[in-house]
């Protein structure tokens, strides 16, 4: 007979709702009190008498305010709580918790693609980029000529992949649209996963090729190449001449290999999506303390989803490494308040009714598991959304929570390799930066073993600790940036995942 006590999991002792761990019937024993109503698996359950106006504590933490008194025993959902916005008196670089850093010499290598201004690809592609969305079909039509038989004769190119997206005119052409854009650009350009890039614009576009060369002091080379449908004298031309400059790229690609590197070139996104209420209690701590080994090993480790960290951001304030990140973070999250406020919308928008589904109640509850896959190492930058990385170790970057965009930005900003936390089962992957799917609960991860590369449900099922799926997952990262491929990427998915964050009218 299944044990009472085992029904129902209390993450803190002064919690006032536990998480049930199965369908809870009517009438159920957990916790010494009986079940009221029918609970569904992963929802929460009052511990005790919770009065109208009183806080609803998980984690130790406020996740939302009853709406009604709520008995001993009763599910605690959307029905009886509110949301509550963030009213966090902070506080500044208070709880940093300096990392045991692994000496360089004993640091664990991958096989990785060196490049020459240092930075280190954990693929080699090569990126057909646009400047504007009016040259997407020469992009797409250009990098559907090289197949997989094609490209059969160049063992060492990854595949050649059109970045495309909706936007590049009808915007202003300056203001935070516009910056946000040009960064993304810029940093595909850069990124070490792509080894070759081809730029192509329609020609009048707002957001010119020009401007984003003298912006960022680009200058083309044999490897990056960029040309417009007006010069080139329309769509078959560009198009003609695009294979052409490919097929001079190829062969010099090729001609990279893999060789040993150090995990501190190693910059890996933090990412979930299709969360459910075993995100912060099993895949997120999980990947937490992989991106803890990651810096631990010089590398970096960037969370990003600023409405997902909504009502949690006090404890990321309290890991700045100085009171001017900490602040950073803050003016990022005044900006969200304000961006939703005069688009007449709401921070608690989010979570969705997929979240809702899975026992996620708040905005403030789905942050507060969110935020643990950041470990707990000093937060050492905040950065704009596609901002280049400049400092290693753990990193936040601001991104809608919007998965495609919110990756984009996070590739944008360097990292080489993707990890995705998901509870309701997201078939994400992205390129050029391969994606690992890590499961929240088994019961997921055996429905769609095709798409999950780990299942952190085992912490559940199987009684493994937080640091025995958080070291699977580092070694897993480690393998995949060694070539590897992620389910996601032996799938073929990637090609349709560049989102760009489009902020602002368009006009």
């Amino acid at each position: 007979m299944e044990s009472a006590e085992k029904l129902t999991v209390k993450l803190n002792e002064n919690d006032n709702v536990a998480t049930a761990l199965r369908k809870l019937n009517t009438g159920e024993i957990t916790q010494n009190l009986k079940s009221i109503n029918d609970i569904p698996k992963g929802h929460k359950i009052a511990l005790r008498k919770i009065f109208k106006g009183e806080k609803i504590i998980k984690y130790d933490q406020l996740i939302g305010i009853a709406s009604k008194d709520i008995l001993a025993g009763e599910h605690v959902h959307v029905d009886n709580t509110d949301f509550k916005s963030t009213d966090h008196d902070y506080e500044f670089s208070t709880s940093i918790k300096l990392p045991n850093m692994i000496e360089p010499e004993n640091r664990p290598k991958f096989r990785g693609y060196k490049r020459l201004n240092g930075k280190v690809g954990t693929r080699n592609y090569i990126g057909i980029l646009t400047s504007v969305n009016c040259s997407a079909t020469a992009a797409k039509n250009i990098a559907q000529v090289f197949t997989d038989e094609k490209l059969s004769k160049y063992p060492n190119v990854d595949g050649v992949v059109s970045f495309t997206h909706g936007t590049g005119c009808g915007m202003a052409d300056s203001g935070d649209g516009f910056d946000a854009l040009q960064r993304v650009l810029m940093g595909y350009i850069q990124h070490p996963n792509l080894a070759g890039i081809l730029l192509i614009g329609l020609g009048c576009e707002a957001n010119q090729i020009k401007f984003l060369l003298d912006a960022y002091n680009l200058r083309e080379n044999p490897l990056f190449k960029t040309m417009t449908l007006q010069d080139m004298g329309g769509l078959r031309k560009t198009i003609n001449e695009g294979i052409k400059c490919i097929e001079t790229m190829l062969p010099v690609i090729n001609e990279i290999e893999r060789t040993d590197q150090s995990v501190e070139h190693l910059s890996v996104a933090l990412q979930c999506g299709g969360s459910d209420a075993w995100s912060g209690i099993t895949s997120n701590p999980s990947l937490g303390h992989a991106a803890d080994l990651i810096v631990k090993n010089g590398g970096t480790a960037i969370l990003a989803e600023t409405p997902e960290i909504y009502g949690a951001e006090h404890m990321l304030t309290r890991r700045a490494i100085s009171p001017e990140v900490g602040k950073k973070l803050v003016d990022r999250i005044l900006w969200w308040e304000d961006y939703v406020t005069r688009n007449k919308g709401s921070l608690n928008n989010n979570p969705s009714p997929g979240n809702k589904a899975g026992g996620l109640t708040t905005i403030l509850e789905k942050s507060l598991g969110a935020a643990a896959k950041g470990g707990t190492t000093p937060l050492n930058d905040v950065l704009l959304y596609a901002e280049q990385a400049r400092t290693k170790g753990f990193l936040f970057m601001d991104s809608p929570g919007y998965d495609p965009a919110s990756v984009t930005g996070q590739i944008a900003s360097g990292c080489n390799v993707v990890t995705f936390t998901t509870g309701r089962g997201s078939c994400f992957g992205c390129k050029p930066s391969p994606s690992i799917k890590i499961a929240t609960n088994t019961e997921m991860y055996k429905n769609m073993v095709e798409d999950m590369d780990v299942n952190a449900g085992k912490v559940i099922t199987e009684s493994k600790s937080i640091e025995d799926v958080g070291q699977e997952i580092f070694d897993l990262i480690i393998r995949v940036a060694s070539g590897e491929k992620s389910k996601s990427e032996a799938q073929g998915l990637g090609d349709l995942e560049f989102v760009p964050w489009q902020i602002g009218a368009t006009m």
